[in-house]
């Protein structure tokens, strides 16, 4: 395989932007997370997402180091965990994070979760990343599997608006009412799980149509999320899974593709509701 080319780059609403295929790193042992991440960088990679939860942020941050690409060309997410909502518990959770990564800023922080049964605390965390941002140790913050009535309590009291909100997104859970909310307001929306955690891979027409593109299937529904302007972060503790994943831009799904593939949906969730996440 040619060394694949860089991802490019979606405009997010504070005038930043955040390349459109990055790397996700769910459930990637903290040990093997930073020969990963600085395979990714070395590849083409901009884009590191991880969050408290992972428990890799300390191989995350070794991985940005031992690359060698310099820090201001990579874009590093990362979110806090239901437990630490609320005002001073984000304050405290940002520094822990910061601290593991041993990182002096943050380019992208996020509420991993709602969790509404908990009441509004997650609009309390907002003010607090807020805070952080007009500091200068945030560049962007945005939000994780909210719906769209979880980010109108935060717009009626934001003086920063979510750039982003990354949401369990792929062909059998196309979320169509979120991202036509997330357009509305120049929100971006990211998958996470966008191969549906590996099992969209055995889909016979998937399958086929990835046959006739001379593509792996879990390229075709990356290329998918692309064209439908959804910016994603597959995982993946392979090497060379890495590296394919990135190689998805020098090829084009027709419009019937795209089509075909969006009518896979079933609204089948591999993870959890936001409403039910408490």
């Amino acid at each position: 395989m040619n060394k694949p080319s860089a991802s490019p780059v979606a405009p997010l609403l504070d005038g930043t932007t955040i390349p459109q295929l990055g790397l996700g790193l769910y459930k990637v042992d903290n040990d093997i997370a930073a020969p990963l991440v600085s395979h990714a960088l070395q590849n083409g990679y901009r884009l590191i997402d991880t969050a408290s939860m992972y428990e890799n942020e300390v191989g995350v941050g070794q991985g940005i180091r031992d690359s060698g690409v310099p820090r201001e060309e990579v874009m590093v997410a990362t979110k806090f965990w239901m437990d630490d909502l609320g005002f001073e518990n984000t304050l405290r959770a940002f520094d822990k994070s910061l601290k593991l990564l041993r990182l002096d800023y943050l380019d992208l922080y996020l509420i991993h979760w709602p969790a509404p049964k908990r009441g509004l605390l997650y609009v309390d965390s907002w003010k607090a990343m807020e805070k952080l941002k007009n500091e200068g140790l945030i560049r962007s913050i945005g939000v994780c599997n909210f719906h769209s009535h979880h980010i109108d309590e935060i717009l009626k009291v934001a003086e920063h608006k979510p750039v982003l909100n990354q949401v369990e997104l792929h062909p059998w859970l196309t979320q169509e009412k979120v991202l036509e909310y997330d357009r509305s307001h120049s929100i971006l929306t990211q998958a996470w799980s966008p191969l549906a955690r590996g099992k969209i891979l055995e889909d016979p027409m998937l399958a086929s149509l990835a046959e006739s593109h001379g593509k792996s299937v879990a390229q075709v529904v990356l290329r998918w999320h692309i064209q439908r302007d959804v910016a994603v972060i597959p995982k993946s503790n392979s090497k060379e899974r890495i590296l394919e994943n990135i190689d998805v831009f020098d090829f084009e799904l027709t419009d019937q593709q795209v089509s075909d593939i969006t009518a896979l949906n079933t609204n089948f969730r591999t993870g959890v509701d936001p409403e039910d996440r408490n």
